[in-house]
């Protein structure tokens, strides 16, 4: 069973961004070869923090400038020389700015690169449409080679850079901007291709990941209380996914809610509807961003009005479930 959080530890609130810098400095403190090529955000990725940690790491950090394209292309050729190269800058200029270098350099050449930006999805909050990056999954996922990693909070962050350390070629890792409850104790130790039951229950199946875990976990409560049982999933490794927990929980329950903060094409309910389409029909309903970009706002209040909090999950739970 995997480490959940304590009470004390879960009313906690880190952003999955401040593991960046922190979790490179550690890599780098214990031997590890890895560097960082930012473009000018290290600020706003907490890519600072690794410099700052000790005078050796200033030299692994590289900022390439409002120049993203080269970015991802230094990281590249620093990974030909032994080096574990990080990139970060916000998702969406580090995903979608950068797209054909990712593919036709990182992942065609398989490169030891790891993609790791911050601000994904609408929590990005008052920074509107044009930052909130909500196609970035689908991005990622589409491609050769690459490993797709969304964690729900900062240990699951800490432990999703360090899984990227370890595993060879290419590996996504989506981190946001704002500040959610922890889920997970914080020496937590995750695996690539692994999904985790963090509630067991016996009428639905709930699929979530990133910052909709904590709305998941929530809608499972209101759920509760009303005598639905609900099993909450963190499909924490979106590619590979984790195909035998998921299956082995719908074969259970009989229908599935999928939840991710992004757009509901491409990414997590893709990837689960595609599975259950070869595998094990069953009904299955998503709560995700719909065909459309985002909005300025505050994160709570956005994710009530694109309809993606607990109570958007509690509407689709019932919808789902046979009458």
């Amino acid at each position: 069973m995997v480490k959940l959080a304590t009470a004390e530890q879960a009313a906690q609130k880190k952003a999955t961004r401040a593991a960046f810098g922190a979790t490179l400095a550690e890599l780098a403190a214990e031997g590890v070869p890895v560097c960082a090529v930012d473009a000018d955000l290290t600020g706003s990725t907490t890519l600072k923090n690794f410099a700052k940690a000790c005078p050796e790491n200033a030299d692994r950090l590289f900022n390439a400038g409002i120049a993203e394209q080269n970015m991802i292309d230094v990281a590249a050729g620093l990974s030909l020389t032994g080096n574990i190269a990080y990139t970060g800058s916000f998702a969406v200029f580090g995903t979608g700015r950068v797209y054909d270098q990712i593919r036709n350099t990182v992942c065609y050449g398989n490169l030891n690169v790891k993609i790791a930006p911050t601000h994904a999805g609408i929590s990005v909050g008052p920074d509107g449409g044009t930052h909130q990056m909500l196609e970035d999954v689908a991005l990622m996922r589409v491609l050769p080679n690459m490993k797709v990693l969304v964690p729900a909070d900062y240990a699951a962050a800490r432990a999703a850079l360090r899984l990227a350390a370890v595993t060879p070629g290419p590996v996504y890792v989506r981190m946001g901007r704002a500040t959610v409850p922890c889920v997970y104790a914080d020496d937590v130790e995750l695996e690539l291709g692994k999904a985790y039951v963090l509630r067991e229950g016996a009428d639905v199946t709930i699929v979530a990941n990133g910052v909709m875990i904590n709305e998941a976990m929530k809608a499972a409560d209101q759920l509760a209380e009303q005598g639905i049982s609900a099993e909450v999933i963190d499909a924490f490794c979106v590619k590979p996914l984790d195909e035998e927990t998921i299956l082995a929980s719908v074969k259970k329950t009989g229908c599935v809610v999928v939840c991710e903060e992004h757009s509901q094409y491409g990414g997590l309910c893709s990837a689960v509807s595609e599975l259950l389409v070869q595998k094990n029909p069953a009904p299955c309903a998503f709560v995700a961003m719909k065909d459309r970009f985002g909005k300025s706002g505050e994160f709570t209040e956005l994710m009530a009005y694109f309809e993606m909090d607990a109570a958007a999950i509690v509407k689709a739970v019932k919808n789902v479930m046979p009458a």
